[in-house]
């Protein structure tokens, strides 16, 4: 539209794309917003997009090296919102640089429902002490610029969101009655000579997480901790392995209606042409409640085989 204005508009019409575990109506709009750049290195947004929340899920999925991502952003990623968003990049006078990141938002996640009499406010900031990473690679996994000298982003959010009306707020299922909910995540990325690591923590708190209907029935806020590690390396240009280890763990307060979860996978990729066209296939193990054992029926191996084209 012009230098300053720019819009970003994605649809999704897979069965998971569709947010129909929310028990509504299947929603293709994934995101649709407006961005007006003050500076350069400032710029507002107004409509649905991403939450400047977990790294894993502000990582486009067409840019991860495993084919899907850890089960610890699938129980406490904040997804998406519907609302203002702020973004703004401090570079110091030597290399090291900060990045703040803000959104107000309805709470209630994608294509939201009006009048629930709560917001959602949450805040990040991201320190990169080396300078910033070959083609935005603190938001891209593994190392495929090799860099020369060691690139670090390290990144904390915080998440508050008001009368909330979903398990795990922005997602999950509804609640019978509005709860209120503090995320805390902490995260960071590390890259250097073919070598790739990112680490993330997750906690999810609210001071009365059980809600129940008139048939005693009972539907909670997922509270708890999550981890998720993942180290790569390149063994060539076109060829990495990846180890990745993530955990669910639920509050005592939850832990009758959730289980503990756990999962490794290893991970191998072969790159045609970066990210945009590559062959992914990986092998993993999940497993409940700590108990490792296979003849645990609640556990399962899992192997994933892709092959992907983007744009």
């Amino acid at each position: 539209l012009s230098p300053r204005i720019q819009y970003y508009i994605q649809l999704g019409f897979s069965k998971a794309d569709l947010d129909l575990e929310s028990g509504g109506y299947a929603q293709p709009i994934r995101d649709a917003i407006v961005y007006y750049y003050v500076k350069p290195n400032f710029y507002v947004g107004f409509g649905q997009s991403k939450l400047p929340g977990n790294r894993e899920r502000v990582v486009s999925s067409g840019n991860l090296q495993f084919a899907d991502r850890s089960i610890a952003n699938g129980f406490f990623t904040l997804d998406r919102d519907f609302g203002f968003f702020g973004y703004y990049t401090y570079q110091t006078k030597g290399l090291s640089q900060f990045q703040l990141k803000g959104a107000i938002n309805t709470g209630e996640g994608r294509n939201p429902s009006v009048g629930d009499r709560g917001l959602s406010y949450t805040g990040r900031v991201e320190y990169l002490p080396f300078g910033t990473f070959k083609n935005n690679g603190d938001y891209s996994e593994g190392d495929l610029e090799f860099e020369e000298n060691p690139k670090l982003s390290i990144g904390m959010t915080y998440n508050w969101n008001e009368n909330a009306h979903r398990t795990r707020g922005q997602l999950g299922s509804l609640l019978y009655e509005g709860r209120n909910l503090n995320v805390f995540i902490a995260d960071a990325m590390f890259k250097y000579a073919g070598w790739g690591a990112m680490t993330e923590f997750f906690k999810r708190g609210s001071e009365d997480p059980i809600t129940m209907n008139e048939s005693g029935n009972v539907r909670a806020v997922f509270v708890g901790i999550g981890t998720n590690m993942q180290l790569s390396k390149m063994i060539s240009r076109k060829d990495e392995f990846a180890f990745r280890y993530a955990s669910v763990r639920p509050d005592k307060v939850i832990n009758q209606y959730e289980n503990r979860l756990e999962e490794t996978a290893f991970g191998y990729t072969r790159y045609l042409n970066g990210h945009r066209i590559k062959l992914q296939g990986n092998l993993g193990y999940a497993w409940n409640d700590g108990q490792i054992q296979v003849e645990n029926l609640d556990n399962y191996w899992f192997a994933t085989f892709q092959v992907e084209f983007g744009i």
